[in-house]
């Protein structure tokens, strides 16, 4: 009989096999933990494969045309979540979300491994849909293995995050080491092979998830609008792929980066219009949406200049760092791709620390607002110390593993506190809408680091990052003078 955590609280009480937690959770562990490795791995190495020389195996683009390439593809990674968690809901339940959604990504790995323009972009494609469909579900899995009042779901979460880490920390050492040695395209396989792994232990492992992500019901209404929604999509996508591909040559990348930083932003504020304006919320609840309006702001700017790790940091570790340095008989030359995996590594180590400070602080821990411009204060510190660097020769290294450093901190005091405070300030009619706003916050954050990498070889490099810090510092003050309004706006709410 399969362990039913959800149907049987006293079930799960005693289910303690996997460090004291539900077996269930060393399922969901393992798959994000795999589909981070495939993600990161790929991530860390695409931009480098699209800006390399045909000469040296890339497609040689340049730095515009890849940056924007690179931030239309982010962007859209977080915003399909938003879709596939109402897919999940409705139609296939989280339990077959998350399975289809990796056989997707894996598919959209394997693709990227044949060299052709077409099998690259179609195996983006294929990624972004199938991150939409893992990446929320998987979550959903783990908080449904504890019942409402076990005390362990909180420490669950804490472990199943180190399960995102550790893929995170291995994928780039082990894709960039085949994409510069062997061939970008032995990266992008290795990352799909990686996502396979995953499907092969969560299919193995499904009988540990109890009734955990099983869809209670499927209302006919929702598989026609489904339905509908899915030819619709598929058409629009076939007759925009056709004509892209006929025009292609007339129509410049820059143009639709543009045209799709005009419809994210459309969408951001018809988000916050209906929000804003739609009867029958009470007048806190509409005070807590200028609160979360606040954040999402102060949330977009910070993955705008957190996400560039895989974008300018990239490109700043490959161009203007002093590599070299850091070589060593142990692990051969040091490749600009290891960088991405500073920031996992710190993330094990800090976040304990962090999360044991919030704790020593009790009833005077900080305040949601607060710690949301920590997070922009050290995320901007970490682009303003490369500015002294950028404008000379090849920089230590050192300077970078700082920059990793500061955002790792910043990330730390503002992206759990995110999403505690998105489900503390949303209605819980609507809690899974708002969790999609705060995606929505990272996808527009992507993009506009996407936006930035693009002019990697137009601004000066001290320029282009004193810019970033500035920003986000500025911002970082603006909220700090905000904190106490903040707190009348979000209702007895930290």
């Amino acid at each position: 009989m399969p362990v039913s955590s959800q149907a049987d609280p006293a079930i799960a009480k005693w289910d303690k096999s996997f460090f004291g937690h539900p077996r269930g959770l060393s399922t969901c562990f393992f798959t994000e933990m795999w589909e981070r490795f495939s993600f990161y791995g790929m991530r860390t190495i695409l931009l480098f494969y699209m800006t390399r020389a045909a000469t040296q195996g890339g497609l040689g683009f340049p730095d515009r045309k890849a940056g924007a390439i690179y931030g239309i593809y982010m962007s859209l990674v977080y915003l399909v979540t938003v879709p596939g968690g109402w897919v999940a809901d409705r139609i296939l339940g989280q339990r077959n979300s998350v399975f289809w959604g990796g056989v997707i990504i894996a598919l959209g790995h394997f693709s990227m491994a044949f060299p052709t323009l077409l099998t690259f972009f179609l195996g983006l494609g294929l990624i972004i849909c199938g991150t939409g469909m893992l990446k929320p579900n998987v979550s959903t899995l783990v908080g449904g293995l504890y019942p409402e009042q076990d005390a362990r779901r909180d420490a669950g979460f804490s472990i199943f995050y180190v399960g995102i880490n550790i893929g995170a920390l291995l994928s780039p050492i082990v894709c960039d080491w085949l994409g510069e040695n062997i061939g970008w395209h032995y990266g992008f396989a290795a990352a799909g092979f990686g996502m396979v792994i995953g499907l092969v232990q969560y299919s193995a492992g499904r009988r540990f998830l109890g009734d955990s992500g099983d869809l209670r019901e499927r209302a006919p209404s929702d598989v026609r609008a489904f339905r509908k929604s899915a030819v619709i999509a598929i058409a629009a996508l076939a007759v925009l792929g056709a004509l892209g591909w006929k025009f292609a040559d007339y129509i410049s990348v820059t143009a639709i980066n543009n045209c799709f930083g005009v419809a994210l932003g459309a969408l951001v504020v018809g988000m916050f219009w209906w929000l804003l304006t739609t009867p029958g919320y009470t007048p806190l609840e509409r005070r807590r949406f200028l609160a979360i309006l606040v954040l999402f702001i102060a949330s977009c700017m910070f993955w705008f200049a957190y996400e560039q790790a895989g974008s300018t940091l990239n490109l700043f570790a490959e161009r203007n760092t002093n590599l070299k340095a850091w070589n060593s008989p142990l692990w051969g030359a040091f490749l600009p791709g290891y960088f991405q995996a500073v920031n996992p590594i710190l993330l094990i180590i800090l976040a304990p620390v962090i999360g044991w400070i919030w704790v020593k602080l009790g009833p005077n821990d900080l305040s949601s607002p607060t710690k949301f411009a920590l997070g922009l204060f050290f995320v901007g510190a970490g682009f303003a110390i490369l500015v002294p660097v950028a404008g000379g020769g090849l920089a230590s290294p050192w300077w970078l593993a700082i920059t990793y450093l500061l955002h790792t901190i910043g990330e730390l005091c503002l992206s759990p506190v995110g999403l505690s405070a998105t489900t503390k300030l949303a209605p819980a009619r609507i809690a899974s809408l708002m969790m999609g706003l705060w995606f929505l916050s990272i996808s527009v954050g992507d993009y506009m680091g996407g936006y930035a990498a693009s002019l990697y070889q137009t601004i000066p490099l001290p320029t282009l990052f004193g810019v970033v810090a500035a920003f986000c510092i500025a911002v970082g003050l603006v909220l700090a003078g905000l904190i106490r309004p903040m707190k009348r706006l979000m209702g007895g709410v930290n």
